[in-house]
C-alpha cells in the first residue's frame, strides 16, 4: 500500500527558469561589481584632483596604469611568485587543517585538548612570526608557505569542524537506521553535509592566504609582491606599490571566485536551498 502525503505537506516545485533570466542574473552579476570597482576608482581620481596630493604621496589612477605598464614583465613575474606560494601554503592548510577538524568533531578529548592551541596559533601576531620563521627556514619559498598555513588554516578547521557537527538529526536517523558503519556515514553523509561549512571556511582562508604570503615576503624576501611593496615604498615609488596591491586584489577576487565556481560544481544542491 503506498502512503501519499496530504497536499499541504508537499513541497511545491519551485518555477521554471527561463534562458534569457539566467543569462540576465550572470550579466548582472558582472556589471554590479565592475560598475562598484568603477565607480570607487572615479571617487579616488576626485580626491586626488580635490586634495591636491603629490604624486609621491597618492598616485592618480592613470599613475598605477602607467606604472602597471611600465613593469608589464617585471610585476607578472612577482605576480606569479606570490601566488605560488599562497596555493601552496593553501594547499597545505587544506591538508592540515580538514584532519584536525575531523578528530575534533568525532572526540571530544581532542576538540578540548586541540582548540585552545589552534586559538593561540591565530591570537600570535604573524608580523612578529614572520623574522623567526626566517631565522628557522632561511631566505627561500618555505617560511612564506609556512605563513600562508598558520594565517589560513584556523578557518578551515572552525568551519569543517562545525559543518561535521551540524548533520540534520534525520540525516542520522537514517543512517543509524540502515545500520552504516562509522565510515559510510563519514563518506555518505556527514562530510557531504558538511560541504557548504567547509566552503565558508575555504573563502574565507583564500583571502587570508594572500595576506600571510605578503607578509611572509615583507621580511627577508627578494621577490614577490609583498617585496615590491616594501622596496617602492623605500624609494617613494608609491605608484609601483599600489599598482602591486592592484595586483594582489585582483588575485584574491580571483581566487576567492574560482572558490565560489568550484562550490557551485560540487553542491549545486546548497545552492538551490540558499535561494
Amino acid at each position: 500500500m503506498t502512503t501519499v502525503a496530504p497536499p499541504e505537506l508537499v513541497e511545491p516545485a519551485p518555477p521554471p527558469r527561463s534562458a534569457a533570466g539566467t543569462v540576465g542574473r550572470a550579466v548582472l552579476g558582472w556589471l554590479l561589481p565592475a560598475a562598484t570597482i568603477a565607480a570607487l576608482v572615479g571617487l579616488w581620481w576626485l580626491l586626488k584632483l580635490a586634495f591636491g596630493w603629490p604624486r609621491f604621496v597618492v598616485p592618480s589612477p592613470a599613475d598605477v596604469a602607467d606604472a602597471l605598464w611600465q613593469r608589464r614583465g617585471y610585476l607578472p613575474e612577482q605576480f606569479w611568485v606570490t601566488l605560488v606560494e599562497t596555493l601552496e601554503g593553501f594547499g597545505l592548510a587544506i591538508a592540515v587543517g580538514v584532519p584536525l577538524a575531523i578528530c575534533i568533531a568525532y572526540s571530544r578529548f581532542l576538540e578540548r585538548t586541540l582548540y585552545p592551541v589552534l586559538l593561540a596559533i591565530n591570537a600570535m601576531p604573524k608580523v612578529a612570526i614572520a623574522p623567526i620563521l626566517v631565522l628557522w627556514m632561511g631566505l627561500g619559498q618555505g617560511p612564506k608557505v609556512v605563513m600562508v598555513l598558520l594565517i589560513a588554516v584556523f578557518p578551515v578547521v572552525l568551519s569543517t569542524a562545525t559543518g561535521l557537527k551540524s548533520t540534520p538529526a534525520e540525516l542520522d536517523e537514517l543512517v543509524r537506521s540502515l545500520s552504516a558503519s562509522p565510515v559510510q556515514s563519514f563518506v555518505k553523509v556527514r562530510f557531504p553535509a558538511a560541504l557548504p561549512h567547509v566552503f565558508v571556511g575555504l573563502k574565507v582562508a583564500i583571502s587570508l592566504a594572500v595576506i600571510g604570503a605578503v607578509i611572509g615576503e615583507f621580511v627577508g624576501a627578494s621577490e614577490g609582491l609583498g617585496y615590491v611593496i616594501v622596496n617602492s615604498g623605500a624609494n617613494a615609488d608609491t605608484s609601483l606599490a599600489f599598482a602591486s596591491m592592484a595586483l594582489l586584489a585582483l588575485m584574491s577576487i580571483v581566487l576567492f571566485y574560482a572558490l565560489a565556481a568550484i562550490e557551485r560544481l560540487l553542491i549545486p544542491w546548497a545552492r538551490h536551498v540558499q535561494e
